[in-house]
This record gives structure tokens, C-alpha cells and sequence, in this order.
């Protein structure tokens, strides 16, 4: 008989009740609900799949790169934010230096052996593989509902490139108003007889472009250098210097898919690739989002994908006509089926909540962003497991 994904789920975690843990405890003594958590992420996720061994090659052998891929796990289940407070914890816990696969103290690397090997990492994505492949031995047989979509500012300590000064130019001059009665052709911004706007999609938008890229071609067009982002919160705006970490988020608050880009990237730039990289790993009937992602491209494209996006409305001015003095179109709003579903949007929030009080994304001492981004992934691998493995309760 074929077991659905609740019932995996139970029976890995009866397992881990009833057979692995009693044999760890008389092996390595009582386990806290730290070293739980670690051992039930280790066994979930396939990390020894991914790091490269070191057997057999020629010349000097490196350090288990397992073993440091395991310790950076747990440094972000338990919440270090330096590495060397990682080392001294490694130094003096033999329960969770032998977890992570050293017997002795001796054994340890070096500081800029852990240093190198998390380059190594980095540049590898190794830590995005392996939630691709988490999310992919959970998550593909389970028909999603809703998909929160939100990007958070990511604050790091490293300097932005500055934008040269503007050349002076010529001003350009003001194009010739239409004169009244005059026929021909109209522009793309002028209104035709019942009052409403064309629509043309510009070639040149980034938007549009997306449509007809593959994924790819669409990431490498982000921009990821360190920069100034800005986000109004109750009329006021928060700067931040750093970068914007997007998010896919299933119900079950399960992290799907994320990217990072730089801070001042608009949040509907990155809408499109991310929707691609969710729909190859799962299937979904909503994609959720809120105001800065209302636009056309991104909801016809979530169409395209065979998905229903409920998107808050943008509140843009409304001009009036000059007799009646009343709006010329009526405010766009939601039903209240949307309006209800809209509700789930929270999830990714809780997400990005727990990601930087729990799992190490608020602690950031790296620079560059595929360091960044694989420490924030080894917080969204820790934070994955636990979520999964609350489905099974």
C-alpha cells in the first residue's frame, strides 16, 4: 500500500521516537530538544548526497567536508551567529561534536578551514540544492493551495558600489501636443473615444521580457550587489544597506523557492522567475502577493501557469472628468472569496520572523552575496525540516 505524504511523515517520526534517539542517548548521552531538532534535520535532509568527498584525489587531503556541511547546519538550529562560538561549542560539547562527526577535540579544523570550506559552499549553491531536494522528496506529491509570495530586507555589513555623478545634458525638449481635430495615428498614452487607456506593453520593461525568457536567462538579469533599499511601513521609510531576500512559501509555512537580489530591486522584478522556480518543484492553485506586485505581465503570467493570483489592488490616483467631477473609473477591489484567501499572505511573514529570531538571518558576518545567501539558505534548510516534520503531529 502506497503512503501518502502525512503518513511518510508519521511513520519518519515514530522512527526517530522509538529507534534512533534511544540508541544515540546511550551512545552520546541524553539529548536536549536542541540536539533533537539537529538530528531530526540531518536525517531528513540529503546533505552527504550533495559535498563532494575527498577520497582518492591526489595530493594533500582535505578536511571531511561533510562533517563542517553538518556543523553549519547546527550552527543555524542553534542560533550562532560567529562561527568561532560554533568552534568553542564543538570544543566543549562532546554530544554535539560527535553529531556532527568528530570523536575528539583534536580533530577539529581550523577557523579558516571552516572559512574556506563555506566559500567552497557558496560558490557551489551547495545549501540550495539540498532544499531543492528536500522540497522535492516532501513536497511533490502534495497539492498546495496557496503560495505566499513577499521579499524582507537582508542588513549587511559591507559597502555598496557608488553610482557615478549624472553628466550634464541638453533637456530634451517637450513633445508637440496634439492639435484638436487633427487626424492620424494616436500615441501610446493617449486616450482613445470611451475614455479608458490602451494598453501596450513595453518591449523594453523588464516584465515583459520575462514572459518569453527561460529561467536561466532571468536570474542572471538580477542585479545582486550590495545597495540602498528603502520600504515605506505606516508612512515612514526604513532604509537599509544590504540586499532582498524573496520567498515562496507553502501553507505549512514551508519554504518552496528563494532568491536574493540586491535592495533596491523592486519586489515585481523578481515575481516571474520566482513563480518558474516554484511550479518545477510543486503544484499550487493560488499565488498570493500583495500591492507591489499588481501588475498585468505578473497576472497574466500566473494565468499562463494554470494558477488563480489574488493580489491586492494598487490604490493609484484617479483622475475625473471635468464636468461631472467624479472619477473616471470606478476603484478596482477584491471579492470577499479573495479577500478571505488573501488572509494566508501572513504565512510568509511568520517565515521571515522565524528565519531571523531563530535560524541566524538577522546575524550576517559574511560579505558578497552567495555568501549570504548560503548562510541564510542553511537557516531555511533547519527551518524546512521543523516545519515539515510538524505536519506529522
Amino acid at each position: 500500500m502506497k503512503l501518502n505524504l502525512r503518513q511518510q511523515l508519521t511513520q519518519f517520526a515514530n522512527v526517530l521516537q522509538s529507534e534512533l534517539f534511544p540508541i544515540l542517548e546511550e551512545a552520546a548521552g541524553t539529548l536536549d530538544d536542541k540536539a533533537r531538532q539537529l538530528v531530526a534535520t540531518l536525517e531528513m535532509i540529503p546533505l552527504a548526497r550533495f559535498v563532494p568527498a575527498s577520497r582518492g584525489w591526489i595530493g594533500r587531503p582535505c578536511k571531511d567536508r561533510l562533517a563542517i556541511a553538518t556543523a553549519f547546519v547546527a550552527k543555524a538550529v542553534y542560533g550562532f551567529s560567529q562561527t568561532r562560538q560554533l568552534l568553542d561549542r564543538l570544543r566543549n560539547d562532546e554530544q554535539l561534536r560527535r553529531i556532527c562527526g568528530w570523536e575528539v577535540p583534536r580533530q577539529l579544523p581550523h577557523e579558516s578551514t571552516f572559512s574556506r570550506a563555506f566559500a567552497g559552499f557558496a560558490e557551489m549553491e551547495l545549501p540550495q540544492f539540498v532544499h531543492e531536494a528536500l522540497i522535492a522528496a516532501t513536497q511533490k506529491n502534495r497539492l498546495i493551495g496557496h503560495i505566499a509570495r513577499d521579499s524582507t530586507a537582508i542588513a549587511a555589513r559591507e559597502r555598496y558600489p557608488e553610482t557615478p555623478p549624472p553628466t550634464a545634458s541638453r533637456p530634451k525638449a517637450a513633445p508637440a501636443r496634439r492639435k484638436r481635430g487633427a487626424k492620424g495615428p494616436r500615441g501610446p498614452n493617449q486616450r482613445h473615444k470611451g475614455g479608458k487607456p490602451a494598453y501596450l506593453p513595453d518591449p523594453h520593461k523588464r516584465l515583459h521580457r520575462q514572459r518569453s525568457m527561460k529561467l536561466p536567462e532571468m536570474l542572471a538579469e538580477l542585479p545582486c550587489q550590495c545597495s540602498i533599499g528603502v520600504k515605506t511601513k505606516d508612512g515612514n521609510q526604513q532604509y537599509w544597506r544590504g540586499y532582498k531576500l524573496h520567498l515562496d512559501v507553502a501553507d505549512g509555512q514551508i519554504p518552496i523557492s528563494g532568491i536574493l537580489t540586491s535592495a533596491n530591486l523592486h519586489d515585481s522584478q523578481v515575481a516571474i522567475p520566482l513563480s518558474r522556480m516554484t511550479a518545477q518543484r510543486v503544484v499550487n492553485l493560488y499565488d498570493v502577493m500583495d500591492t507591489a506586485y499588481d501588475a498585468t505581465e505578473i497576472r497574466e503570467d500566473s494565468y499562463q501557469q494554470g494558477r488563480v493570483p489574488i493580489i491586492r489592488p494598487a490604490k493609484r490616483k484617479q483622475k475625473q472628468t471635468p464636468f461631472s467631477g467624479q472619477p473616471r473609473w470606478g476603484a478596482r477591489e477584491m471579492t470577499w472569496a479573495q479577500e478571505d484567501r488573501f488572509q494566508e499572505r501572513t504565512m510568509v511573514e511568520r517565515v521571515y520572523a522565524r528565519l531571523k529570531d531563530e535560524f541566524g538571518g538577522r546575524d550576517i558576518r559574511v560579505r558578497g552575496g552567495k555568501k549570504i545567501m548560503a548562510h541564510l539558505m542553511f537557516g531555511l534548510l533547519a527551518l524546512s525540516a521543523n516545519q515539515i516534520l510538524k505536519l506529522a503531529r
